[in-house]
């Protein structure tokens, strides 16, 4: 299940590497994120041209079936070796809906993650953000109510010292009327989030954002140095067979390697999606080595950030195999 599929439902992993040199905060798009040989590591000569971070994401059965709480993200990212985290706001709503988002609630949200940041000597990367309204409605109010519901989440990025928040854009099915949309709503939330020093990004992330020369088109319109995309592996559904059921399968996919390649261009963070691995440790719908070559090819250095989807390893066996396959592949990219 999609992360925005997951909101619209409900109102919607071992070695552990140490990696260094992690990167400034802002404009990871072109930070070094070399790491180096460890003891856990032996065989490493030298570190992959990307930093690794872990999306959220990938422990949400943990925390929304197994009783894990969610700021126990930066330990786990530790121990499993990685260097930056990426949050998922969807994944504290049950405290802070209750709490109606309050300047206070929000406060102890970035004190609690900062805290287990810095505790545990992790990179706060960005925050992915659910569930604050269509920012590519044709309904005008209802657009503005969205740029402005994510307010909160860039203050809160900025305090913690993120580079960026990774945004939606639904509202429309119509490309004439979502390509607009979309560059109004952006250009508005990236207008605030540029006095904030914080990237606004998009992610292929079903509907028409999985339209990389659209989403691409939307880039260039909107023009702002601040505004950004966030290309996945894997989320290249543009239509389901029943768009209500998400077991139907794509009627209209587009290719994830042109697709990665056309949104690359305006990257600032990048997501290796998994699902599911071969016995030799490859994913099964993904040549990362090919993945990889054309995100080093676009002179990207920054963060790549682990997710893992899948459901026939656990959340953690799968999160190590996608983490041991990135730095495989990463060896063989030229």
């Amino acid at each position: 299940m999609k992360r925005r599929d997951f909101v619209s439902r409900s109102a919607q992993a071992g070695v552990a590497i140490s990696l260094v040199g992690l990167a400034a905060c802002k404009d990871q798009s072109k930070a070094s994120g070399a790491g180096e040989e460890t003891d856990a590591n032996p065989e490493a000569e030298t570190g992959p041209f990307f930093t690794l971070s872990l999306a959220q994401w990938s422990l949400h059965r943990m925390i929304r079936e197994g009783g894990v709480d969610p700021y126990q993200f930066a330990e786990k990212a530790k121990a499993w070796g990685f260097s930056g985290l990426e949050y998922v706001s969807q994944l504290y709503s049950k405290e802070l809906e209750a709490a109606t988002y309050s300047p206070e609630a929000m406060q102890r949200f970035v004190d609690r993650c900062n805290e287990e940041a810095a505790k545990h000597g992790l990179k706060n990367v960005l925050i992915m953000i659910d569930g604050q309204g269509d920012l590519a409605t044709s309904e005008e109010p209802a657009r503005i109510a969205a740029v402005e519901n994510h307010y909160k989440w860039v203050d809160a990025a900025a305090a913690m010292g993120c580079h960026s928040i990774r945004v939606n854009l639904a509202g429309s099915s119509d490309p004439e009327a979502w390509v607009p949309n979309s560059v109004d709503g952006l250009t508005r939330l990236a207008t605030y989030a540029a006095g904030k020093n914080i990237n606004v990004l998009v992610e292929n992330h079903g509907g028409l954002s999985s339209n990389a020369a659209l989403l691409a088109r939307v880039m260039e319109q909107v023009g702002m140095p601040n505004c950004g995309t966030l290309p996945d592996f894997g989320n290249f559904c543009i239509r389901r067979n029943d768009p209500k059921d998400w077991g139907s399968g794509c009627a209209e996919e587009y290719d994830r390697y042109q697709g990665v390649r056309e949104l690359m261009p305006h990257a600032k963070a990048v997501s290796a999606k998994s699902h599911d691995f071969d016995a030799s440790g490859n994913e099964t719908h993904t040549d990362y080595v090919k993945m990889l070559q054309i995100v080093k090819d676009a002179g990207y250095t920054g963060f790549i950030g682990v997710e893992y989807e899948g459901s026939v390893l656990g959340e953690e066996a799968g999160i190590l195999a996608t983490r041991d396959l990135l730095l495989k592949a990463a060896k063989s990219v030229s």
